[in-house]
């Protein structure tokens, strides 16, 4: 038998290379021969670069990195990076919530309103001085909602508030913006080709965007979010007055606080998180010949089938897999009302690791042993199946 292991991370608790180690854990507690292929996944967020790494290293294709960079609280903090092979060229893997990500207390220390994503344009700009023209960046996990103003302030456009004084990238600032003077943006960028991973679809503003869908769990009270998106969308306007193009509207502008916007107006383009992750780390070669595939993540409902890791790598393992193979959902938790639909995708069944109630933090402790131990009665499930 052969079995693909490609999870996405639990977030806060276990990263993807971690849950394929626990599943394989307990796989092996019943099938001590089974060929298993490990292959940990990400959708852009968090783990995308680890799981990038991960699958590439091996070959000597991706080398991480480190560079000096502000944090989303202006900050001086390290952050990690990858280059890669890219045909030709190489190209650099950014997992944006390296620099201002939503898990990092120090980003999470100031309000929303203070934070920006300026150290994401320093390393654009730090990458462009190497010479480096291609970038992958994952847009998921950011702390920040300054509708990538930040990281344009670093590749050189100027924001301007009143008695002609500049204004700081952020929120706050953006609240006093006057006009955007972009003759400074460095002229390499013309010469790139930025690849965006997100499953974000919301534009940059309005009850769909950006600030009203992601700006609660980033700390923007609810009375605030009106002004707040009133705030971003003036400054689009002037940005896009000023560039001559438009990209508040398009899909994924919302992305990243905003950040997929200020990205697509630079020329970048979109694509499935998952489907390139998978693409990177060779997931469709993986599960030529494979007869299971065993995927999760955090929590699975009906989102879950909006393009997130686990339904990619289904869909994956279903084109290159075996005819009869059979593609298993392990999870933290799983909403119950969304089965149905679940089971659609997942045939062999979905399940989550705690066995009754349980505190939060004691699953989070405990989910190593959890996750082996749903793997091993999974398994003895299926070989019962088989007999």
């Amino acid at each position: 038998m052969k079995i693909v292991l490609a999870p996405d991370s639990f977030k806060g608790s276990l990263s993807a290379e971690r849950v394929c180690a626990a599943v394989e854990s307990g796989l092996h507690r019943v099938l001590p021969d089974a060929e298993i292929v490990k292959r940990p996944m990400a959708d852009g967020g968090e783990g995308t670069l680890d799981a990038v790494l991960t699958a590439q290293s091996a070959s000597g294709s991706a080398r991480r990195k480190q560079a000096l960079v502000k944090n989303a609280a202006g900050q001086s903090a390290e952050a990690a990076y990858a280059l890669i092979k890219h045909g030709i060229y190489e190209a650099a893997v950014i997992e944006v919530a390296q620099i201002v990500g939503i898990e990092d207390a120090h980003n999470m220390a100031v309000p929303v309103g203070e934070r920006s994503t300026y150290g994401v344009g320093e390393l654009v700009r730090l990458l462009l001085a190497e010479g480096i023209r291609h970038f992958f960046v994952g847009l998921g996990g950011t702390s920040t909602n300054d509708g990538g103003a930040g990281l344009l302030a670093a590749l050189g456009v100027k924001f301007t508030g009143t008695f002609r004084r500049d204004t700081a990238p952020s929120p706050n600032g953006l609240a006093k913006l006057i006009s955007v003077d972009v003759t400074g943006l460095d002229a390499r960028l013309a010469d790139c080709e930025i690849t965006l991973l997100s499953d974000v679809n919301n534009p940059l503003t309005g009850e769909r965007g950006a600030t009203a869908i992601f700006g609660p769990q980033k700390g923007v009270a609810q009375h605030d979010i009106g002004k707040l998106d009133a705030v971003i969308d003036a400054y689009a306007d002037r940005l896009e007055a000023a560039l001559q193009r438009r990209a508040k509207d398009r899909p994924g502008a919302g992305a990243a606080g905003g950040l997929g916007y200020a990205l697509q107006l630079l020329g970048a383009t979109f694509e499935s998180g998952a489907q390139t992750v998978a693409r990177m780390v060779g997931l469709a070669d993986a599960c030529k010949g494979a007869d299971w595939l065993i995927t999760g993540e955090g929590r699975s409902d009906t989102q879950t089938l909006l393009g997130k890791t686990p339904f990619a790598a289904a869909q994956i393992a279903r084109q290159h897999g075996n005819a009869a193979l059979k593609a298993t959902l392990i999870s933290g938790g799983v909403d119950a009302t969304a089965l149905a639909v679940l089971n659609e995708t997942f045939n062999g069944g979905c399940f989550s690791i705690v066995p009754g109630p349980m505190a939060l933090d004691q699953a989070v402790i405990r989910a190593p042993e959890l996750l082996a131990n749903a793997a091993e009665q999974i398994a003895r499930v299926a070989m019962l199946r088989a007999d």
